[in-house]
């Protein structure tokens, strides 16, 4: 299931000090497997310090482009992220996963109009969603809220500024600064008053179709209840985060005993038993089955699967709605087994 491929970089630009663009080559045999929409995102596999690293990266091209790049920015203390920057470089291969992800722009027939909401390294998948929204329809147009400490720290800016040259009369960029004032740019953190600034003050005309938010969950929430404040349907507004806030477990406080738990991977099935107080992903991994996972804290998708008998409940969930939980769908990296039997499906989803 944990389906990853070869690929070798093929360009490394320095976007900022503490970011870089890995762009990877696409060979001609795995071009339908790398096909993404705007707004997905790979998984990569690295073996650093002799343990697996794996981490989703949004992807910032677009489709059209015949190639993947994500962007990376330096955590401090981080594993994956400081290894990219500091030694990857131009041949190296890495194994990739093919693209997934929900947090997407389907380009159609008509015009759009779409905003976005964006913090740091967040500007990742929207410069992919940005420039597919402007070439899908002549009278499309895309308004861009990006946060950031100060210019520095702006990723991909010679890549906004080509687009604002491009599109000048539909691509709008508002740019917010936290610890400088710039003429043009609004003082201090994305807040309540920045969106009602947007939709109620300078694109008070425009009737969005669609409102993309990325960065941290803390303005994530904020943006999106001032949007709906503002008479935005919930429905329009999507969001991915690039960090969540932690949450204590307390469920498995209240957990005792096992389950037996069955799982199918690629059409094979494999059964053991775990312990009600674990997550079922680490379960599964304990188990060495090769499940698909990035992750492992409710962010990405990866790690989706589909309850067939039993039930689990979900610690956490930013991702799945209410629908598709009814139908099943749960994070595994957030659920633990409330039932004497579990069966989970991978392939189902």
């Amino acid at each position: 299931m944990s389906d990853f491929h070869s690929l070798k970089v093929s360009t490394i630009q320095q976007l900022t000090s503490s970011s870089v663009a890995i762009t990877f080559a696409i060979p001609d045999d795995l071009k339908d497997t790398f096909t993404f929409s705007a707004g997905q995102y790979i998984t990569i596999s690295k073996e650093i310090n002799g343990v697996e690293v794996r981490r989703a990266y949004s992807i910032s091209s677009v489709p059209a482009s015949g190639k993947i790049t994500v962007g990376v920015k330096k955590i401090t203390d981080g594993t994956f992220s400081v290894y990219a920057n500091d030694n990857i470089k131009v041949g190296d291969v890495l194994e990739v996963m093919p693209p997934e992800g929900r947090f997407v722009f389907q380009p159609s027939n008509s015009a759009k109009h779409v905003a976005a909401f964006v913090a740091g390294s967040g500007i990742t998948p929207i410069m992919s969603i940005a420039e597919t929204v402007l070439k899908s329809h002549l009278n499309s147009t895309f308004v861009l809220v990006y946060g950031n400490q100060n210019t520095e720290e702006v990723m991909f800016s010679k890549e906004i500024e080509a687009l604002q040259k491009q599109y000048n009369n539909r691509f709008f960029v508002q740019h917010v600064f936290s610890r400088i004032n710039q003429e043009g740019a609004l003082f201090g953190r994305i807040e309540g008053s920045t969106v009602n600034y947007i939709v109620k003050n300078k694109f008070k005309d425009t009737a969005f179709d669609a409102f993309y938010l990325c960065g941290p969950e803390e303005m994530i929430d904020l943006v999106s209840e001032k949007l709906q404040a503002a008479n935005v349907a919930k429905e329009k507004i999507h969001f991915e985060l690039f960090t969540s806030s932690e949450t204590v477990d307390t469920m498995a406080e209240n957990l005792d005993g096992a389950t037996q738990v069955q799982v199918i991977v690629d059409d094979e099935t494999f059964t053991f038993s775990m312990d009600k107080k674990m997550l079922v992903l680490d379960a599964v991994l304990k188990e060495n089955i090769d499940a698909p996972y990035s992750c492992q804290g409710g962010v990405c998708s990866s790690c989706i699967a589909r309850v067939t008998e039993g039930k689990a409940e979900m610690v956490k969930n930013q991702i799945l709605t209410d629908g598709e939980i009814a139908e099943g769908l749960i994070l595994t990296c957030q659920a633990h087994p409330l039932t004497p039997t579990l069966k989970v499906d991978f392939d189902d989803v």
